[in-house]
């Protein structure tokens, strides 16, 4: 098997090794070494890149014991190469791994949580949890006190240990759950509090950390997942959100504290602001029915048709056709373009004998639209000519 020296050392940055096997895998090559300090994937945590005697390393996995390193480039067998790790990615992922390990040990000591998943991608890490009772929510006030569990254990800077230990000691270690693997089970204990078997990488105390985050803690699959930052990408996101408030505090004329109250009050004058423009709109829209009644076309029968496209959503074209058709002997055929698309509402009087359900079923279907309604009111939508094909119908009556 590979001797993995990411084990005894996870600050190892490079090495020596001898290539042992390498095979091609498409246009990339497969590598085995004698020994490596590259992590492959496993347990949720990535992989490292890097380089491998000047090929560079684009995936790594285990395989029986085996960690075999994707590279774009052949490697000779049995030549020694030199690696040298990714370290910010490697450091990284050691971050997140480690504040993983303490919001689990929170939610378990404090809630009965059992953690059954990570996950570290590009931009956030997450643990899926399964609670007692099936819960899949936490209170607000629960996830900043988790969250202030493992900040005030990265502030005290307290110890991560990683090792392997013998039967009759892991026998007896207070683990938080039973390992997955029954050899060569590695134990990381964090602090006094937090003990559990894992082969990733962590850093050798909890202060590396920095600061950890819990962004959001929400249902998936039927457990928990709270989603989570630590170390630099937590302390990038607070850059990040910092800065942002302080400019729309600064366009609100207002400080950072007195940021939500003064978006409530944006939004509270938003809302009066968009209620009356509809208002606005609305009485604009019907005073047109005057002349629209006026301009209206005398059909063969004696009914009034307005027939024509306005400016103004589907509730607008039903208000405005209810206007119209409160006048004797009217017909409605309104219309409104949204995108390349019409919406209609068509109506008649009480007094006149046209079935509009009727009416916009006929003149839609063969254009390939859609509607229909009551032998009163009738809704629907297509293309613009329809409006057209409606009234071509109600002339031949």
């Amino acid at each position: 098997m590979t001797d993995r020296l990411y084990y005894d050392n996870a600050y190892l940055t490079e090495f020596d090794a001898t290539v042992l096997d390498c095979r091609e895998n498409g246009s990339a090559f497969d590598v085995l070494l004698d020994r490596s300090a590259f992590y492959p994937t496993s347990g949720g945590q990535p992989y490292d890149t890097g380089v491998l005697g000047g090929a560079r390393v684009t995936d790594v996995n285990v395989t029986d014991g085996e960690v075999w390193h994707t590279v774009d480039a052949p490697l000779t067998v049995g030549t020694s190469v030199h690696g040298v790790i990714d370290w910010p990615r490697r450091f990284d992922h050691m971050q997140q791994h480690a504040g993983d390990h303490m919001i689990a040990s929170a939610l378990h000591r404090h809630m009965g949580g059992v953690t059954i998943g990570l996950h570290i991608s590009g931009d956030v890490s997450t643990i899926d949890v399964a609670m007692p009772e099936g819960v899949t929510r936490i209170s607000e006030e629960d996830v900043r006190r988790m969250e202030a569990d493992v900040n005030e254990r990265i502030q005290r800077d307290v110890p991560i240990r990683c090792w392997f230990p013998e039967a009759a000691e892991l026998a007896s270690l207070p683990l938080r759950k039973e390992p997955t693997v029954t050899e060569h089970v590695r134990i990381v204990a964090i602090g006094t509090d937090e003990m559990v078997a894992c082969g990733g990488t962590h850093p050798s105390t909890a202060g590396q950390l920095g600061l950890v985050k819990i962004l959001s803690v929400a249902p998936a699959r039927g457990k928990m997942r709270v989603t989570f930052l630590a170390g630099q990408r937590a302390l990038s996101d607070y850059v990040r959100v910092s800065e942002a408030a302080h400019q729309a505090a600064a366009q609100l004329s207002t400080g950072v504290e007195n940021l939500p109250a003064a978006v409530a009050t944006l939004q509270e004058k938003l809302r009066a602001a968009e209620f009356e423009l509809v208002r606005l709109k609305k009485e604009q829209l019907l005073a047109q029915g005057g002349r629209f009644l006026q301009e209206a076309e005398i059909l063969p029968g004696g009914a009034k048709l307005v027939a024509r496209f306005v400016d103004a959503d589907a509730g607008g074209l039903r208000d405005l056709a209810s206007e119209l058709i409160g006048t004797p002997g009217v017909i409605a055929l309104l219309g409104a373009m949204n995108g390349d698309q019409a919406i209609y509402v068509f109506g008649r009087a009480a007094d006149v004998d046209v079935n509009m359900g009727s009416l916009l079923r006929d003149s839609a279907r063969p254009l390939g639209g859609k509607g229909g309604g009551h032998p009163d009111f009738a809704q629907g939508g297509g293309c613009r000519e329809i409006l057209d094909a409606a009234c071509a119908l109600l002339r031949q009556d």
